[in-house]
């Protein structure tokens, strides 16, 4: 399939979840629930986090998507995940997987290959984190990548063939792959590296694509091209991180078909 072909695909995409609005249930991190929130409403989903383990469960069948991102990982959030996650299965409900700092820490590492069993739609990571959780040696040092996104291609091939599902490898080029198909989106700037939180609003957005996407490629395709336009979209207003947040939530909201098609960058 073509470039161009793929960018309608996206801008297809962000059209039906405006009109759907998928519910996502956030079960992430605490450094990022308010900007993930808000990430969410300004690309039209709607968020939600609830945490007890009990009405994790019950919630997790009700929402549209899961995001699972392990950042703040505790183990009162470990309960509510392991919990939640049978019931979207049963339910068949996407769920994705953020696996921040996997790799150098051992209980979430463990964790995080532990619910795989669950088989993520889309599991979104910096490079370290990706080669880390498909069990090789990663170079990651805390939520920092010190792999490069192409080293971590094949890693994140065995994870998706393994998963059944997507995984989206990013960095100042994000891959995304079914373990067959690689698309690559150039999209972005650098200044998304200086905020905390746009990486974990990016997996919260994948959620919501999943929920309307016809394949979780699909999905992962669009997270990388919609929050790498918004970032671009943002850093022509603002150059410094403090208003540059501000920026990338209304270049969220203001996303439509037709900058993704004239932005998207793709290969």
């Amino acid at each position: 399939m073509s470039p161009p072909s793929i960018l309608d695909e996206v801008a297809s995409l962000l059209e039906r979840l405006r009109s759907r609005r998928p519910l996502v249930h956030c079960l992430t991190n605490q450094v990022v629930k308010n900007f993930t929130a808000n990430a969410l409403l300004a690309i039209g989903a709607a968020p939600a986090m609830v945490e007890h383990p009990e009405e994790a469960a019950e919630f997790a069948a009700m929402a549209d998507a899961v995001l699972v991102n392990l950042g703040t990982l505790d183990e009162g959030q470990m309960g509510a995940i392991r919990r939640a996650l049978p019931s979207a299965q049963n339910a068949r409900k996407p769920w994705v997987l953020d696996p921040v700092a996997v790799g150098p820490l051992g209980v979430r590492t463990r964790f995080a290959r532990e619910i795989l069993v669950f088989q993520p739609a889309l599991i979104r990571g910096n490079a370290s984190e990706i080669i880390a959780l498909a069990g090789l040696a990663g170079r990651g040092r805390g939520v920092d990548s010190g792999d490069s996104a192409e080293g971590a291609l094949e890693a994140a091939r065995t994870l998706a063939r393994a998963t059944q599902g997507a995984v989206l490898v990013t960095g100042p080029v994000d891959y995304s792959t079914d373990g067959l198909t690689v698309t690559a989106c150039s999209n972005g700037d650098a200044l998304m590296t200086r905020v905390t939180g746009v990486g974990c609003a990016q997996g919260a957005i994948a959620a919501a694509c999943a929920a309307v996407s016809d394949t979780p490629l699909q999905a992962a395709t669009a997270a990388a091209v919609l929050m790498g336009i918004a970032g671009e979209l943002a850093a022509a207003i603002s150059r410094r991180p403090g208003s540059f947040q501000t920026a990338l939530l209304d270049s969220l909201d203001a996303l439509d078909g037709a900058a993704v098609r004239a932005r998207g960058r793709l290969a």
